[in-house]
C-alpha cells in the first residue's frame, strides 16, 4: 500500500529484544544462538551456514530459527515465513519466544506480499503476548495492505494508548484516518508526530500528502523536500520524489488518493 509502512529487511531488525531470546536454557547454547544470529542479520549468507553446520550438531530449535532469520535476510521470505510458523507452533519454548517466532514470520510474510497471512501470524502472536504495541503496529500494516483501514486504525489505538508517544503509530494512524476521510484527526496526529520528531521522515511524507490534498502546494513541496533532504536515499524519499513531479505537473485540482 502507498504511503503507508514501507517494510523493508532493516525492519527486521528493530523488532523486540525477547524476539532473539535464545529458545534454550543452557548459556553455551545461547552464546552460539546469539552469535548465529547477529551473523545471521549481519551476513545473511555466512549467518545461513553457521546455522546450517549447527543444526547438523544438534542444534536443535536455536538452529533453524537462525537459519529462518538469515533466510529473511537472503531475500527468501517465504521460505523463512515458512520456517518460522513450523517453529512456533511446534516450540515448547516460553510464549514471548514463540510469539517472537510468530512476528517474525509476520514480518516476512509482509515482506512476500502476503498480508493476510501475516495478519494470521500477528493474531498468533498477540494471542500469546496481548497488547504489544510492536504487533499492534505491524497488525495494522497488514491491515492496511488489505484495505481494512477501520481494523488498522483500531491496532493502532491500542498501541498509542500504552505508548502514546510512538511516532511510528502516530504517522500510520494518521494515514489510516486519511484513507477513512477524518482530515482533523489525521493532521492532530501529523501535527504531533512531528512535534515529537520532526526529524522523521515518513511523517514529513504524509503531512506533505495532507497538505497538497487541502491544496497547499507550496506546503506540501517543503514537506516532500524535508523527506528528500532527511533521507535522500529511502523509500519515502522515492514516493516524495515521485510526489513532487505530480505536483509539478498538476495545473490544478487535488492529489488523488493513492491507491
Amino acid at each position: 500500500m502507498r504511503h503507508f509502512l514501507v517494510v523493508t529487511t532493516a525492519f527486521l531488525a528493530s523488532f523486540p529484544v525477547w524476539a532473539d531470546e535464545a529458545p534454550v536454557k543452557d548459556p553455551e547454547s545461547a552464546r552460539q544462538y546469539q552469535h548465529c544470529i547477529t551473523l545471521a542479520r549481519t551476513n545473511p549468507e555466512e549467518g545461513y551456514q553457521e546455522g546450517l553446520a549447527w543444526a547438523s550438531l544438534g542444534g536443535g530449535e536455536a538452529a533453524r530459527h537462525c537459519q529462518a532469520v538469515a533466510m529473511i535476510g537472503k531475500r527468501q521470505f517465504e521460505e523463512g515465513a515458512g520456517k518460522l510458523e513450523m517453529l512456533a507452533r511446534d516450540s515448547h519454548a516460553a510464549a514471548r519466544i514463540r510469539a517472537g517466532m510468530w512476528a517474525q514470520a509476520g514480518q516476512a510474510r509482509l515482506l512476500a506480499h502476503q498480508p493476510d497471512q501475516a495478519f494470521t501470524d500477528q493474531s498468533a502472536a498477540l494471542a500469546l503476548v496481548p497488547g504489544a504495541p510492536d504487533l499492534l503496529v505491524d497488525r495494522a500494516q497488514s491491515q492496511a495492505e488489505q484495505k481494512d483501514y477501520v481494523g488498522a486504525k483500531r491496532d493502532l489505538d491500542e498501541a498509542l494508548a500504552a505508548t502514546p508517544d510512538r511516532v511510528d503509530a502516530l504517522t500510520f494512524r494518521a494515514t489510516a484516518k486519511r484513507y477513512l476521510n477524518d482530515m482533523p484527526g489525521a493532521k492532530a496526529d501529523i501535527l504531533r508526530a512531528l512535534t515529537l520528531d520532526d526529524h522523521y521522515q515518513d511523517a514529513w511524507l504524509e503531512d506533505g500528502i495532507e497538505k497538497r490534498m487541502e491544496e497547499d502546494n507550496e506546503g506540501a513541496r517543503h514537506s516532500w523536500t524535508n523527506v528528500m533532504s532527511l533521507a535522500p536515499q529511502s523509500d519515502a524519499a522515492v514516493t516524495a520524489k515521485r510526489d513532487l513531479e505530480l505536483l509539478d505537473e498538476a495545473n490544478d485540482g487535488v492529489l488523488e488518493q493513492p491507491k
